[in-house]
């Protein structure tokens, strides 16, 4: 069965990127560009895994890694947060906020693919 992700990026290019290269891999992908409808998308989509934007209008993608981590549904997902912010102390703060995994932009498709089968396979 094909694991469902769940990709939250505001940038249509790296969103068009990311969704291209799962679905290349097997992957089912609901790209979301608002993150302030990554929450009900997530509970009603049921993702395996959560590829998280950290820099999103609106809302932060740090505040919303808290959010799902609070909620009862989707706290177990894992969540791999993307940015392009990769500042000192950035890292520390976005898994302090609960994702599991972190990658800073540009992001190469091999190191992407394989953050994203280690989460899944964990």
């Amino acid at each position: 069965m094909a694991k469902r992700i769940l990709v939250v990026e505001d940038n249509d290019l790296n969103r068009k990127l990311f969704c291209d290269v799962l679905k290349a891999n097997g992957c089912e992908v609901e790209p979301i560009a608002d993150g302030e409808l990554a929450l009900n998308a997530a509970r009603a989509f049921a993702p395996d895994l959560v590829i998280m934007d950290i820099q999103l209008p609106n809302i932060s993608g740090i505040d919303l890694i808290a959010a799902f981590k609070k909620d009862a549904s989707l706290m177990d997902v894992p969540i791999l947060a993307v940015t392009a912010y990769a500042g000192k102390g950035d890292e520390e703060r976005i898994r302090d906020a609960g994702a599991e995994s972190y990658l800073s932009k540009p992001v190469s498709i091999n190191p992407f693919m394989a953050a994203v089968n280690a989460l899944l396979d964990g």
